[in-house]
């Protein structure tokens, strides 16, 4: 990591879940998240990502050589926490649909502005997705900067309520995500 900067919330979400599983259900290394990278200089500062998922409205500076870029942006206009919205279950849908491309360069940096709004919520729904129990997701959630566990238990329910009609596929969500994919964890 680039010792003058580093991106506000970024940690390796597989070795995060390891705080809460003996074995956890994202091999280490596989899906990382944080905020915004400006400064980075290499891929190898945000932890070698194949590809960077940038939920901003902004594009990403393409400054990062061998990384493929990825634009789903929110829309500023709406609440992300407001999972039960239409335009925000669209907008999931799209993201989660980045993570099971199977043309997807691994391993994926998610990231926003701070790398916990939307950021969180994306990183919340994938958890879900793949059958992580609601606790986990929110503590690891909680674990960013500024995290607000109001916020985040509302995306959480709206969530919930989505995936059964959500048209996802969460067993390639999990093969994608997992170490060989397979059944619900916990």
């Amino acid at each position: 990591m680039n010792a003058t900067f580093r991106p506000a919330n970024h940690r390796d979400v597989g070795e995060a879940l390891g705080l809460w599983f003996d074995v956890s259900p994202i091999p280490p290394g596989r899906l990382l998240r944080g905020g915004r990278f400006d400064l980075m200089t290499t891929a190898s500062d945000l932890g070698s990502p194949g590809t960077i998922l940038n939920l901003r409205r902004g594009p990403d500076p393409g400054h990062l050589a061998d990384v493929e870029y990825v634009h789903v942006p929110a829309d500023d206009g709406v609440e992300n926490y407001d999972t039960r919205q239409r335009r925000v279950r669209s907008w999931l849908g799209e993201a989660l649909s980045v993570l099971t491309s199977p043309e997807l360069a691994w391993p994926v940096y998610v990231h926003c502005t701070s790398g916990r709004d939307r950021t969180g919520v994306v990183i919340a729904a994938a958890l879900l997705a793949i059958g992580v129990p609601r606790r986990v997701v929110a503590e690891e959630y909680m674990l960013s900067d500024g995290a607000d566990p109001v916020a985040i238990e509302r995306a959480i329910d709206g969530i919930l309520a989505w995936l059964p009609s959500a048209e996802l596929d969460g067993a390639r969500l999990r093969a994608a995500l997992g170490p060989g994919g397979g059944g619900p964890v916990g």
